[in-house]
């Protein structure tokens, strides 16, 4: 098992992979993810320990390696995945970010949270059941939220005797919906999670299936490319003043980069002001850096003194956002207690950017299971999913969010409670 020194010792210029899983019920998500876990050797002596000491007390004949992600009481007594379960493991070769997300309808605002993130979309299904209602909602919500890579794990293969047939009906049926989804990257592979068959390795079991193993495909897909370094979009989080009189003249702007790429001496513009300035230096908690690009979290020092404050976007001055009041979007309603609905006036959280926004228009509530538009519909309640139009009391620095995940994407906020009740992607913005 992974030691604390070799956690430490382990490259700091890995690249990072964040996926989420999604499917039925009982389908193996987080049988799954134990056992990429367990094989890769990314969990603690003591963590095994503790699941088959579980496993033992709960009469199960093998180690249930779903204990290890479904960490709460309440899953573990109803053998469900209810919360966003988030992983963390390494290889050699990558470092991964999991997202076990719920399978249950009435979940479906948690499994937007955990692929909003995400570069890879990992889909179970069960081979005795083959694709149902929930597969091909998660496979929309994926395509939604605009994660580039999908991979469908074909589970519990030793169940229909490692049928090539089965295996390959599936994949056929689950191909056809996906062209209708603008998925770019699909590959299906044949698995058994309990087992290990095609997880880490390449199983005998499946001699017709000649693809990558599940891990395989996990470390070389490629997500470089997947990010924007065009758009150059640097949301200002914090302002960092002088911290001494050693450093009287210090001051800089501290962030996540969003998209693009930032380089000393380039030429930049603050919005919403307007003023231009170049880069002077970049810098991160290990100092000096020659250039910036998503995901790193840095500090932009300008060459001269501009008026910048939270909230306000660094970018270039001939390729700047949108500076948008009305917008329209789709937004996954989270809220138990309250609908949305027409004419309601909430907050919106947009990058490090706040603003008040009221609901204008409800165009049409979204079946993600049939695809269906309501159009007559009065509200969104709790997991629904559509489209509306808002107005905001200041402008967005925004994007279309098929073109920039991080400026298209924002949080609707209940101002009474301080509660998050809703998630939005950007469509248009004027």
């Amino acid at each position: 098992m992974v030691d604390d020194h070799a956690r430490m010792t382990m490259p700091r210029a890995m690249d990072l992979l964040r996926f989420a899983t999604a499917g039925s019920v009982d389908d193996g998500k987080s049988t799954l993810i134990g056992r990429l876990l367990y094989d890769s050797k990314s969990i603690f002596t003591d963590q095994l320990e503790a699941v088959e000491a579980t496993s033992r007390s709960r009469g199960d004949e093998y180690t249930n390696l779903a204990l290890l992600t479904d960490g709460l009481r309440a899953e573990r007594e109803q053998g469900i995945t209810i919360d966003v379960a988030y992983r963390y493991f390494a290889t050699p070769r990558r470092k991964f970010i999991i997202a076990d997300t719920p399978g249950h309808i009435q979940y479906t605002r948690n499994m937007v949270t955990g692929a909003s993130t995400a570069d890879l979309a990992l889909i179970l299904v069960d081979a005795r059941k083959g694709l149902v209602e929930q597969s091909r909602r998660h496979a929309f919500l994926c395509s939604l939220l605009r994660v580039p890579h999908m991979v469908l794990c074909v589970n519990k293969m030793d169940l229909v005797d490692w049928s090539e047939e089965v295996f390959e009906s599936i994949a056929a049926e689950f191909s056809a919906f996906a062209t209708k989804l603008e998925v770019p990257d699909l590959q299906v592979i044949p698995i058994s999670a309990l087992h290990g068959d095609n997880v880490v390795s390449r199983s005998a079991n499946s001699p017709w299936y000649d693809g990558p193993s599940l891990l395989h495909h996990l470390e070389h897909v490629h997500v470089a490319s997947d990010r924007n370094l065009v758009d150059v979009r640097f949301p200002v989080q914090y302002v960092v003043r002088p911290q001494s009189a050693r450093y009287p003249d210090y001051r800089g702007y501290a962030g996540q980069v969003g998209s693009g790429v930032l380089k000393p001496g380039d030429e930049v513009m603050v919005l919403p002001s307007g003023f231009t300035s170049r880069i002077a230096s970049i810098e991160t908690a290990d100092g000096p850096v020659a250039e910036a690009f998503p995901p790193m979290s840095v500090t932009v020092r300008l060459t001269d003194e501009l008026d910048v404050s939270r909230g306000d976007l660094i970018c270039r001055p001939h390729n700047r956002p949108s500076a948008a009041q009305d917008i329209e979007a789709m937004i996954c309603w989270m809220d138990e207690t309250a609908p949305l609905a027409r004419g309601r006036k909430y907050a919106i959280k947009h990058t490090t950017r706040s603003a008040r926004a009221i609901v204008r228009d409800l165009y049409y509530r979204l079946d993600v299971n049939t695809l269906h538009r309501d159009e007559s519909a009065a509200g969104l309640t709790l997991n629904e999913i559509g489209r509306v139009r808002l107005r905001t009391t200041a402008p967005l620095l925004c994007d279309e969010y098929r073109r920039n995940r991080t400026t298209g994407g924002f949080i609707v906020i209940d101002e009474a409670t301080n509660r998050t009740v809703g998630a939005g992607i950007i469509l248009d913005a004027a």
